[in-house]
């Protein structure tokens, strides 16, 4: 009997480490850390079909760079990217959350920030 009960204590340990990760990176807001390609951001609103297309925010243009740092009109600091979701953890932009929607773009509502390409 005490085998027994050894055996499923153990077993029941096991799966408990097992799933500790998993239920741990869910409770982080998921994915990999990774990094988003460096350059200048460019923000934009979307326009109306009877003027611009676009409608540029000069003030939410920023530059990203080595080791997740960013910098902006206001100063410096870093940004966080997990899965698809970004987040800049320091710095004047410090909160401001975005959602990755491709490679070189990021989301916040109807604000849309693309990477410029060229040398920028």
């Amino acid at each position: 009997m005490k085998t027994r009960y050894v055996f499923f204590l153990t077993v029941f340990a096991a799966a408990v480490a097992a799933a500790a990760p998993m239920m741990a990176q869910n409770q982080l807001g998921g994915g990999k850390l990774a990094t988003m390609p460096k350059g200048t951001y460019q923000c934009a609103l979307p326009g109306d079909a009877a003027g611009k297309a676009i409608e540029v925010v000069k003030e939410e243009e920023f530059r990203l760079g080595a080791a997740s740092s960013y910098t902006d009109a206001e100063g410096k600091g870093i940004y966080l990217l997990r899965g698809k979701k970004f987040t800049f953890t320091r710095g004047p932009k410090k909160g401001e959350q975005f959602t990755r929607v491709g490679t070189n773009q990021l989301k916040r509502g109807k604000l849309i920030c693309t990477r410029l390409g060229g040398r920028s």
